[in-house]
């Protein structure tokens, strides 16, 4: 009898995790298509999703129905997790890119200070001594250069995209993101933006609209809502730089 309950109990409990797999497929793929909008065209949404739903049925092994949290917020975190590790593993924003946004943000910092506001594309591109053409190809190349989400970095000394982020602005990362003056300060900054660039980052972020969705929205392509939103990245990590530098 005891063995037959047993029994009994895993293939109900089998059932129950193969359904919660079945039943949460597609936020694996609705994570993964908003998240591969953030980053360079050399990431593979594949390879995400496939990452992805490991990380789903791992979360439908290990979930505890008695834990107070509902399965789809726990999976969410656990399928999140995975595909940053994933990027965590290979380098996916070329080190040109890298350098590409270092040296926007030293020209937005220099214009902000002698303007007093925020600059045009134009006027951007003049300082870097380029073309307005060459400026938008390398907002376009630098999709992936982003602010970090809060709730997809835990806690964890090992965390490469942290460490990284929080070097970068010169800080400690756990302190950084705890900090609540850092995120007022934050939002100031998005108050600051000029008013289309807001209107983006709250359709994005909040809305959590795609970018041929914001596209649709601001009457332009796609590939021009990566831009500003990489020209807004870049604008915001040039305050929090200067928030930090006066602390």
């Amino acid at each position: 009898m005891a063995h037959k309950a047993l029994a009994l109990y895993r293939s109900t409990q089998l059932t129950s995790e193969e359904e919660r797999v079945r039943q949460h497929t597609p936020l694996v793929r609705r994570i993964a298509y908003h998240m591969i909008s953030k980053l360079p065209a050399s990431v593979d949404v594949d390879d995400l999703i496939q990452v992805g739903m490991m990380g789903l049925m791992e979360a439908a092994r290990n979930f505890d129905p008695d834990a107070g949290v509902q399965f789809e917020t726990y999976a969410s975190q656990r399928i999140r997790g995975a595909m940053l590790d994933e990027l965590r593993s290979a380098d996916w924003l070329p080190r040109q890119a890298r350098k590409n946004m270092r040296d926007i943000e030293a020209a937005l910092h220099k214009l902000e200070h002698s303007l007093g506001r925020a600059p045009s594309e134009g006027e951007i591109a003049q300082a870097m001594g380029i073309a307005l053409s060459d400026y938008q190809n390398m907002l376009q190349e630098a999709r992936g250069h982003q602010l970090v989400h809060y709730e997809d970095l835990g806690e964890d000394e090992d965390n490469d995209q942290l460490d990284q982020f929080a070097a970068d602005l010169g800080g400690n990362p756990l302190e950084l993101l705890s900090d609540l003056r850092f995120r007022e300060h934050l939002i100031e900054a998005i108050k600051r933006l000029p008013e289309r660039e807001q209107l983006l980052m709250a359709l994005y972020y909040d809305e959590e609209l795609n970018l041929k969705e914001i596209g649709a929205v601001l009457g332009v392509t796609e590939s021009r809502v990566c831009q500003l939103h990489s020209q807004a990245v870049a604008r915001l990590r040039t305050h929090l730089k200067d928030w930090i530098a006066s602390r």
